[in-house]
């Protein structure tokens, strides 16, 4: 609607927003949409925000589709923002909150970037997508493109959950099993793209998924009434809902919705496969493929992201950090949660426990903070990783 073109996040080449697009044709980086934000200011306001639906659409005029007949939905969006009362007691916390995006059609978050992606790809004309997964973006892919009538394929590493790949496989979507990691089942979605006429819709390797995962942030700001948190907290494998905040709170400023004061982003990552946490403490700003990942959580075992540099420029512009927790923590944080606010959280999710109580005792973050976690996607997809 209001999208006037695409931007390179690094060396800011303009590009086309009509066209289908992937990275920047100068430097391979992500592409971000740029939007009108001087004339949307003047027909989107917060009283107009709440006369709107409780979904992701709500944020429309701030979102790429052009043509709302091109809106493939199942619903997402406008999950709830719980307050954790027990989990922050026992914590030593007064104010801690779950962003709870197991209720998303698919189970997860993932659900918000494929709905953009996939509404974006039929409007512009896309008829086969591709992916390389470690579970839920998958499973959100094949549910959108369903409901679009486009067909996907699926590249996912052979030690996927079942849960996974069985969803991918009902939902109609060509699925492959790779033996190794999601960065090689993304070269071969690469090598294969050309000759096979599929747009790949992989992590920040097009334009649209942030800006679907972008929606947290409004989300979050207009649930606490404006004032964003003191710190988020976000289970952090590809990186893009965290990058998608950043963009979304320095398009609320330019709003006039929120004022400058931004929330300290902490990335967390799994001791086994952590490449932003070992290039934060090293003040690097790319950080180097992680050798040898191996995590539990399959959402973050992606041993190089592509949005690297935006995820390390955020955490650092906020004043936040990185840090990696184990399995064994991670699995007894999902339980701790689950047991303390009925929320049961992925692994990936049940990261954020252990972290806060890190970020506690480093200081990083104080108790009397208003602190948001994230619980990306539901622990019921991942039986196996709490059966043992």
């Amino acid at each position: 609607m209001h999208a006037t073109h695409l931007e390179c996040a690094n060396c800011h080449i303009e590009h086309d927003a009509a066209k289908l697009q992937n990275l920047c044709v100068k430097c391979g980086k992500p592409l971000f949409a740029r939007y009108d934000l001087t004339r949307i200011s003047k027909i989107l306001t917060k009283a107009v925000l709440r006369s709107r639906n409780a979904d992701l659409w709500r944020y429309r005029e701030l979102l790429p589709v052009r043509s709302e007949e091109n809106i493939v939905t199942l619903g997402e969006g406008w999950t709830p923002l719980l307050p954790a009362p027990r989990l922050a007691a026992s914590l030593g916390m007064s104010a801690l909150f779950i962003k709870e995006e197991s209720v998303n059609p698919t189970g997860s978050f993932k659900a918000r970037g494929m709905a953009m992606a996939v509404s974006m790809a039929k409007e512009l004309g896309a008829r086969k997508l591709a992916v390389p997964s470690a579970g839920n973006a998958g499973g959100a892919l094949a549910a959108y493109a369903a409901r679009a009538g486009l067909e996907c394929f699926i590249f996912m590493p052979r030690d996927t959950p079942e849960a996974n790949i069985i969803e991918c496989q009902v939902m109609g979507a060509h699925v492959t099993l790779i033996d190794g990691l999601i960065t090689d089942c993304g070269a071969e979605v690469a090598r294969r793209k050309e000759a096979e006429g599929w747009f790949d819709v992989s992590t920040l390797k097009e334009p649209y998924r942030v800006e679907g995962k972008k929606t947290l942030g409004y989300e979050i700001a207009e649930q606490m009434e404006w004032k964003l948190p003191d710190a988020i907290v976000y289970p952090t494998g590809g990186g893009t809902g965290l990058v998608g905040m950043w963009k979304a709170f320095d398009e609320m400023e330019r709003l006039g919705w929120i004022g400058r004061q931004r929330p300290k982003m902490i990335t967390v990552q799994s001791a086994g496969c952590a490449p932003i946490v070992r290039a934060f403490s090293a003040g690097e700003r790319f950080a180097s493929e992680f050798q040898g990942a191996a995590t539990i959580a399959s959402g973050l075992r992606v041993p190089k992201a592509i949005g690297d540099f935006l995820i390390l420029d955020a955490i650092r512009e906020s004043g936040g950090t990185a840090i990696a927790v184990s399995d064994g923590d991670l699995i007894a944080g999902a339980r701790r949660m689950a047991e303390s606010e009925g929320v049961f959280a992925s692994p990936e999710g049940g990261a954020c426990v252990p972290a806060v109580e890190q970020l506690l005792k480093s200081g990083v973050i104080r108790a009397d903070e208003k602190v948001v976690l994230f619980n990306t996607g539901g622990g019921i997809k991942y039986l196996d990783s709490f059966r043992s």
